[in-house]
C-alpha cells in the first residue's frame, strides 16, 4: 500500500537539463519511488516503481521533457492514491487493455474478418480458387452478415442466404461450408466461442456430385477425328485437347504452360507448385507424340513465353482464355454431347486401368492426386518416373492404335452410349 506521508522530492530541472548519458542507464531519484531513468541514448524517462503484495511493479510516465517535474509529480499522487485503495495500477491498467482489446475483437465485422481468413489461410490455395470464394463473400455472403459483428451472426442469419439459393443448392450449401470455414478461424484466434453454421448443416438438401463424363475407346476416336476437322483460328485449341490428353494435366495447368517448363532434352515438362492444385511442382514425362506435338506448337508460339497465347486483340502477353477449350469441345459432334475437358484425364486414368498399363499408385501420380492416408503422404515421396513415362507413351500409342484400326474398312461398330 502507498505511503500517506508526504514526499521530499528532491530532484531540480537545473540537474534533469544538466544529466548526460553514459555507457549503461543510471537513475535520478525524485522520492517516493518515483525517479527519472537517463538511457545510454540520452533520452530522460519518469518511471515509477513501487510494492504490492510481495512484488515490485514498475510504472512507466512518460519522457522528460515532454513531461515536466510538476507533471510527473501529480501523476505520481495519482498513482500512490490508487495503492491506498489496495490497486495496483499496473494490473488495472493489464486488464483495461484486455478489455478494450476483447471488445474490439468482438467488434469486428464478418466481411473484415472473412478478408483477414481469406489472406491467412487459402494463400496456399490457386489464385483461381480464391477468386471464386471472393466472389461468394461478395455476391452472397456479405450481403446477409458482412457488416454484422462476428458475434452478432446467427444461425437464422446463416440460413437466411442458404434459402435465397435455393435454387442452386450446390451454391447455398457452399456458402454454408465457407460462414463455417470462417469461424472455425475465428474460433481459434479465440474471437468467438461458437460457429453459427454448424446448426443448419444439411438444411438444404444438396444433389449427389456428378462426376465428369469420361469417353469409351470408341468415343474417344471419334473425338480424336473430330479433332482432325478443326481447322484455321481452332488450331491452337487442338493442339490444347491433344496435349490435355496426352499429358493427363488439369486444363489449368496447361493453358498457362510457359516454354521454359518444358526440358526437350529429357523429355520432360514441369508445371511449378503455384500452378498445381496441390501446390506441388509435378513431371510429366512426355510421350514422343507429346513431344512432336510440342514442337510443331513451338513454330506458332515459341516466339512468346506461353505455349497457348491469346489471340485476339488485346490479349497479347495472357494465356488462352480458360473457357476456350470447353466452347471447342462443346461444338464437337461425337456422340458425348456433356464432355468437358476434365473429363480427359478420367478418360486416361480409366483405359490405363481396365488394360492393367500400371498400378493405381502410378495412376494417382499422374494424376497429381493428393495422398488421402497423411502418414503415406508424410513418407511416401517416389516420382516413379518410368512407370510414368511408359504409362504415357503407352497410352499415346493406345490411341494411335485405336484411330487406325477405325479407319480400317472391317471396323466394327461402336455400340450406343447407354442413357444416364
Amino acid at each position: 500500500m502507498a505511503d500517506s506521508r508526504a514526499i521530499n522530492y528532491k530532484l531540480k530541472s537545473s540537474q534533469l537539463n544538466a544529466a548526460k548519458p553514459r555507457d549503461k542507464p543510471y537513475l535520478l531519484l525524485d522520492g517516493g519511488g518515483l525517479y527519472v531513468e537517463v538511457l545510454a541514448t540520452g533520452s530522460k524517462i519518469w518511471r515509477y516503481i513501487y510494492s504490492f503484495e510481495g512484488r515490485r511493479p514498475k510504472w512507466t510516465i512518460g519522457p522528460y521533457p515532454e513531461i515536466g517535474i510538476a507533471e510527473a509529480r501529480d501523476a505520481h499522487a495519482l498513482l500512490r492514491a490508487k495503492l491506498a485503495k489496495g490497486i495496483d495500477p499496473v494490473e488495472e491498467r493489464k486488464r483495461s487493455e484486455q478489455t478494450d482489446a476483447d471488445a474490439k475483437r468482438r467488434s469486428v465485422t464478418f466481411a473484415d474478418f472473412a478478408q483477414v481468413w481469406v489472406r491467412e489461410t487459402l494463400f496456399y490455395r490457386s489464385a483461381a480458387y480464391r477468386t471464386q470464394v471472393v466472389r461468394f463473400l461478395d455476391s452472397y455472403i456479405n450481403p446477409g452478415i458482412g457488416q454484422k459483428a462476428l458475434h452478432q451472426v446467427k444461425a437464422g442469419d446463416v440460413l437466411a442466404i442458404m434459402e435465397k439459393l435455393l435454387h442452386v443448392p450446390v451454391t447455398a450449401d457452399r456458402c454454408r461450408v465457407i460462414v463455417q470455414q470462417v469461424y472455425n478461424f475465428a474460433i481459434r484466434k479465440l474471437i468467438v466461442e461458437s460457429n453459427p453454421a454448424l446448426a443448419v448443416r444439411g438444411a438444404v438438401a444438396v444433389p449427389p456430385a456428378k462426376h465428369h463424363v469420361h469417353l469409351r475407346e470408341p468415343e474417344l476416336v471419334r473425338f480424336w477425328g473430330e479433332l482432325d476437322k478443326q481447322s484455321g483460328t481452332s488450331a491452337l485449341t487442338v493442339y490444347a485437347a491433344r496435349l490435355l490428353a496426352y499429358t493427363m494435366v488439369r486444363k489449368s495447368e496447361l493453358i498457362k504452360a510457359k516454354w521454359p517448363e518444358v526440358d526437350w532434352k529429357k523429355g520432360v515438362w514441369t508445371v511449378p507448385a503455384e500452378r498445381m492444385k496441390m501446390r506441388r511442382e509435378h513431371r510429366v514425362y512426355l510421350s514422343r507424340q507429346a513431344v512432336a506435338l510440342l514442337r510443331d506448337l513451338h513454330r506458332m508460339t515459341g516466339h512468346g513465353e506461353y505455349l497457348f497465347p491469346m489471340r485476339f486483340l488485346g490479349g497479347k502477353g495472357r494465356p488462352m482464355s480458360d473457357a476456350t477449350l470447353n466452347h471447342m469441345i462443346g461444338r464437337l459432334d461425337f456422340g458425348v454431347p456433356e464432355f468437358a475437358p476434365h473429363g480427359l484425364r478420367s478418360t486416361a486414368a480409366t483405359i490405363l486401368k481396365e488394360h492393367r498399363v500400371v498400378q493405381q499408385d502410378v495412376i494417382e501420380l499422374l494424376l497429381s492426386h493428393e495422398e488421402k492416408k497423411e502418414v503415406v503422404a508424410a513418407y511416401t515421396r517416389a516420382e516413379l518416373a518410368d512407370d510414368r513415362r511408359r504409362a504415357l507413351q503407352w497410352y499415346a500409342d493406345h490411341i494411335d492404335a485405336l484411330t487406325a484400326a477405325a479407319r480400317s474398312p472391317a471396323a466394327p461398330a461402336d455400340p450406343a452410349r447407354p442413357a444416364a
